[in-house]
């Protein structure tokens, strides 16, 4: 036997699926706030190394500057070697400077090749 009305329980039953729903969809949204706002630290240079032996300089191909934009905590220079591999260095470190000098230098004097 029904106490009361059976249209307020079925009502109360709603109302309860609604929160119910409504807290899942909340919680779901806060978690996706969660996960965006971290940002992705994969990219990101986190420490430098101190020294690069001058065998691994003559394999670095290109560069990159990492600035702290939010995502990434240090700025850097991000150098890229011939295999993909990277290490990443203290913008300020005179090497560091010398090796993206060298790299430009390379660019610039690389002469097309030519088709025959």
């Amino acid at each position: 036997m029904w106490r009361g009305r059976p249209e307020s329980h079925f009502q109360r039953s709603l109302e309860t699926d609604m929160k119910l729903r409504l807290l899942t969809f909340l919680l779901l949204l806060a978690c996706v706030c969660l996960t965006l706002a971290q940002g992705s630290y994969e990219d990101c240079c986190l420490k430098y190394v101190r020294t690069v032996p001058k065998k691994i300089r003559h394999l670095v191909v290109a560069y990159r500057h990492q600035e702290t934009d939010g995502d990434c905590n240090i700025p850097a220079i991000v150098f890229i070697l011939r295999k993909g591999r990277v290490f990443c260095a203290d913008p300020s470190q005179g090497w560091a400077q010398h090796l993206i000098n060298r790299i430009d230098s390379r660019k610039h004097h690389k002469r097309p090749k030519r088709r025959g």
